[in-house]
């Protein structure tokens, strides 16, 4: 019983610092935690089926650094590589409070739009809705010096999809459980997050602690 009270205690205190904030200011991550990296790839897998419980602040802290975040900060280079440096890729996440976006520089989420919008990204497939979050990962072809629009599209897919792939062995090497998705309403997607006609939403990743 004690522990049932701890673990909702935790959880209304999430709840609550995600919805009232403007700004969710994260933790350091931590870079010593998870399997060796062969391990994780031996654990590798998407998940269909995942809890409903809300991340705890430095999974969701170490979650996104390692998506996107800065691990060269005097050059300001990321995890993910991106085509020409062209850091083209914006990770949103999407959760019950609102949809935010990660601020790589200041390791922080800042609000974009308050308000449950995970079932316009799980389209469709409303059985994904229930996640706690979605990382939705957003390319602004603009941030391209070189090519047609075309061309940008597919280093835009490419780069989202190495991005995709840190959030995967992440949630392989940390026990979380992930699924990488194209399915969600762009059109109302493009609208809550607030894009610009140069940003497209590439895919999203839910992401949740493994169902028991």
């Amino acid at each position: 019983m004690k522990n049932l009270l701890t673990t909702i205690c935790i959880v209304l205190v999430a709840t609550t610092l995600f919805a009232q904030n403007q700004t969710i200011v994260l933790n350091q991550p931590d870079t010593n935690r998870g399997l060796p990296v062969m391990k994780a790839f031996a654990q590798r897998s998407s998940q269909a089926k995942f809890d409903t419980l809300s991340l705890k602040l430095q999974d969701l802290s170490d979650l996104l650094w390692a998506a996107d975040g800065i691990n060269r900060a005097d050059l300001g280079k990321r995890t993910a590589p991106s085509a020409m440096n062209s850091q083209d890729v914006d990770v949103y996440v999407v959760m019950k409070a609102g949809a935010y976006l990660y601020d790589a520089k200041k390791h922080q989420l800042d609000l974009v739009t308050a308000g449950d919008y995970r079932l316009q990204v799980a389209g469709r497939q409303e059985n994904f809705a229930g996640a706690p979050l979605f990382c939705v990962l957003v390319s602004d072809i603009s941030r391209f010096k070189n090519g047609t629009d075309s061309v940008k599209l597919q280093m835009a897919a490419l780069d989202a999809g190495i991005v995709s792939e840190n959030i995967g062995l992440f949630c392989a090497g940390t026990g979380l459980a992930t699924h990488p998705r194209v399915t969600m309403e762009v059109p109302k997607l493009k609208e809550t997050l607030k894009l610009k006609s140069s940003q497209y939403p590439m895919i999203n990743n839910l992401v949740a602690y493994k169902k028991n």
